[in-house]
């Protein structure tokens, strides 16, 4: 290793390859099946779950901050919590609120634009490949956070609101997603761009597909429940980043960018 290569920083979040998106995708559906089995079917409730969620999130984020550089057990860790927290953020404003998942939908999308802009003006960048500072890093999660819970809401609004139930809505956000892929690969518009509205995106479509194994028949779901969906995806996640972090060559190698 050269003295240049040692004094360059490095990046605290991951490259985007197929391994993120999988891993990414697996952990937003949890995110959905687990927030629902410890609120409703342990019994916890939205304000006591969402009490102990965040705290949990609290301490990991500021392991994930105490980072230096990218560790896959401490990132994916903090992803997984952020998406049950930001699914338990859209659920409290829904049901303990009464506000109307076209109108959280409207919030989330207005404040994850600010983000964005402020984001922008201070770094003059919203790439994820240049997370080296700790003011970056800040507004990176507080992005994914939100998206989170723009895609809880964007998720319950379609299958829900509009009828379209859980398997439905999957496929229309797989397809919207798949634009966004071929935008990007066919056409070449700006990753960066592509790379958070397929972020966003994929919020709703893990939520569907969470939705979809969990419920009951009757609710058009496929009877798994929300226990062994979540430990299933949970197992899932667990398995390929132990991977990722002790093979020399892991499935994060094998780049496919947005």
């Amino acid at each position: 290793m050269t003295n240049k290569q040692f004094l360059e920083p490095l990046n605290r979040v991951p490259n985007v390859t197929v391994a993120f998106w999988l891993i990414k995708l697996m952990a937003v559906t949890m995110g959905e099946t687990a927030a629902d089995y410890l609120a409703v079917n342990l019994g916890l409730g939205l304000t006591l779950t969402s009490i102990i969620m965040t705290s949990i999130l609290t301490l990991v984020m500021g392991l994930q901050f105490s980072q230096r550089r990218y560790v896959p057990g401490v990132y994916w860790g903090t992803v997984v919590l952020i998406s049950i927290v930001g699914t338990l953020v859209t659920d409290n404003l829904t049901d303990n609120f009464g506000v109307a998942l076209q109108l959280s939908t409207a919030l989330f999308s207005v404040a994850l634009i600010a983000v964005f802009v402020i984001w922008y003006q201070f770094e003059k960048t919203l790439s994820i490949h240049t997370i080296f500072t700790a003011r970056r890093e800040r507004f990176y999660w507080l992005a994914i956070l939100l998206t989170f819970a723009l895609g809880t809401a964007a998720g319950d609004l379609v299958a829900e609101s509009f009828d379209f139930g859980y398997l439905t809505t999957a496929i229309v956000f797989l397809v919207v997603i798949a634009v966004i892929a071929i935008a990007h690969f066919v056409f070449k518009f700006d990753g960066i761009f592509t790379f958070w509205l397929a972020y966003i995106f994929t919020r709703p479509l893990g939520a569907s597909i969470g939705d979809l194994l969990s419920q009951p028949v009757e609710y058009g779901g496929l009877g798994f429940g929300t226990i062994y969906t979540s430990l299933g995806f949970l197992a899932s996640i667990v398995l390929i980043v132990l991977f990722m972090t002790h093979s020399e060559r892991g499935p994060d190698t094998a780049k496919l960018s947005l």
